[in-house]
């Protein structure tokens, strides 16, 4: 059985030191391996951004896609060969700002894969600006008066387009991160959870410090029913979207399930060999 070590790389990560980002590899190396999976049976679509690069030190097959279709590009992966794990992975700015149409489709459709989002309310890897997620009147290289926009609700709009799991993490808190990793891979349907990392060289607004005392968890509130969709929205609204756990989870077929022509065998393992006889027939009807 694979351990947490056999999803390693030999690559060094570039992040700064203290980089949320580190947090989310780590827990999501534990998680794979926790739940009995081969580095062979799984697979890292990542985007562009400090984030994007999750798939170069993730030891399972790996995919560094174009900015923004980390989401495209995994749901090929899974309807070519549904024997698959896998995984996206991204930042804000890659998967909330140009991907954001792509999140939409993908959760409509209920692709079975897990979305993970960095989530650092900014630019890192080209230095610090504004993201989709800063919030309004927040300054950076781009916005030196603060951010003139509200930050987009994607959460919500995942929530509200019917995602059939949807949770949030912090990165200081590995444990929790951990299991609700855990439960997103095992679940069958479109698991998005937003990770709030916070990005200690370019944002000295949301930091470590300012989430631990800013976020609220949903295990502390038992009344709680994650199988209650308003009550997802409410609690996002009453909390100015600073929660974490699990937010919805709900039971329905995948995509892959229900889409017309699907094949129950990958791809990879068909007899893909066409007979002679019938490559004759076929070149001799263009004739």
């Amino acid at each position: 059985m694979a351990t947490m070590k056999d999803f390693r790389t030999e690559n060094k990560p570039t992040w700064c030191p203290g980089c949320g980002d580190f947090a989310v590899l780590a827990a999501l190396q534990k998680a794979v391996a926790s739940l009995g999976l081969e580095p062979e049976e799984v697979v890292c679509v990542s985007g562009i951004g400090c984030s994007g690069k999750i798939a170069q030190h993730f030891g399972g097959y790996g995919f560094h896609s174009l900015h923004g279709r980390s989401l495209p590009t995994a749901t090929g992966v899974k309807l070519g060969n549904q024997d698959l794990t896998v995984i996206a992975a991204g930042g804000d700015g890659d998967g909330y700002g140009i991907g954001m149409g792509h999140l939409v489709h993908a959760v409509r459709r209920n692709i079975d894969l897990t979305y993970i989002v960095m989530d650092n309310q900014i630019y890192g890897l080209t230095t610090g600006q504004t993201s989709p997620t800063s919030k309004k009147g927040f300054r950076s290289k781009t916005s030196p008066e603060g951010a003139a926009e509200e930050p987009v609700k994607a959460v919500e709009t995942a929530l509200v387009n019917g995602a059939s799991f949807v949770a949030q993490a912090f990165s200081g808190d590995v444990k929790q991160m951990t299991v609700l990793f855990e439960e997103a891979v095992r679940h069958r349907g479109f698991s998005l959870i937003n990770c709030f990392s916070p990005c200690v060289t370019f944002n000295k607004v949301n930091t470590y410090d300012w989430f631990r005392e800013n976020v609220i968890r949903l295990k502390d509130r038992e009344e709680y029913d994650s199988g209650d969709r308003d009550a997802a929205l409410s609690v996002m609204r009453k909390t100015h979207g600073l929660v974490t756990g699990i937010l919805c989870r709900e039971e329905r077929p995948a995509y892959h399930e229900v889409m017309t022509g699907a094949h129950s065998v990958a791809a990879s393992k068909m007899d893909l060999n066409i007979p002679r006889e019938d490559m004759r027939e076929i070149f001799h009807s263009f004739r």
